[in-house]
């Protein structure tokens, strides 16, 4: 049975991804919850991300997937401290969500604050030095050696990969790459497309919104291969086991 069988078997989904990667690297509940659907992630940050990412690669299509809302007048209304905890904030935002029910909703801070800084990555000219004339949202589905991936990467260039990632801080991104395990998507997105350099562009999410331009490491990449192998070994191990000794599992180490 192919590994794309076995995992539509026992998950109901057929293939891996960078985050079901990254999951499998610990609590292998948590990946089966992943793989199933169970384990949902909403968050500012997350959702902030979605955001910037479509207006930065897909802008045409952003005023038909988000609606931003304009809360100036009834804040002014309510008045007082904190007028979007009040009851009657609430409402209205319930009004708006409901009046707008195909679009998902942002606030206006955040819609300027993502237009800020892809101006800024335009101004330094760092988005025409690694995005212009690339591909955007390129969406692969392969069976490398066997091992069935599936994902998106943001730009593909003839000779590079680049992904965009916001960060708290730019001096800190090289302990969210370990942390986050962007290199197991680095690996993966090199291995697929058979590119060898990758970049990540990088933003601080506050103002001034400094911009970097960060390349990929051989280290890193090796390291991420790594982090792939591994848990790949893990979901291999869940698989071939019973339901009863997949109760069992739990984490053992020398500190």
């Amino acid at each position: 049975m192919s590994m794309r069988d076995k995992l539509t078997e026992s998950v109901g989904k057929p293939h891996l991804s960078y985050s079901s990667l990254k999951h499998a690297l610990g609590d292998m509940r948590l990946w089966e919850m992943y793989m199933r659907g169970e384990l949902k992630k909403e968050s500012e940050a997350l959702r902030f991300g979605s955001l910037y990412d479509m207006m930065l690669f897909e802008p045409e299509k952003a005023n038909d997937t988000y609606l931003y809302l304009d809360d100036t007048d009834i804040v002014a209304a309510i008045g007082g401290r904190n007028p979007r905890v009040t009851k009657k904030y609430r409402e209205w935002k319930a009004e708006q969500a409901e009046a707008n029910a195909d679009k998902e909703l942002v606030s206006k801070e955040d819609w300027e604050k993502a237009q800020e800084m892809i101006k800024r990555l335009k101004d330094c000219g760092l988005y025409y030095k690694q995005f212009e004339g690339g591909k955007f949202q390129v969406e692969f589905n392969v069976d490398l050696d066997g091992i069935p991936l599936k994902g998106f990467l943001d730009c593909l260039q003839s000779d590079r990969i680049i992904d965009s990632k916001s960060s708290r801080a730019i001096d800190k991104f090289r302990y969210d790459v370990n942390s986050w395990s962007y290199d197991i998507q680095a690996y993966i997105y090199t291995k697929v497309f058979g590119i060898k350099d990758f970049y990540w562009v990088v933003q601080e999410k506050t103002f001034p919104y400094y911009p970097a331009d960060v390349k990929c490491s051989e280290e890193t990449l090796f390291r991420g291969e790594m982090k792939f192998h591994q848990a790949l070994e893990n979901i291999k191990s869940w698989l071939d086991e019973s339901p009863e000794q997949r109760e069992t599992n739990f984490a053992t180490f020398v500190v």
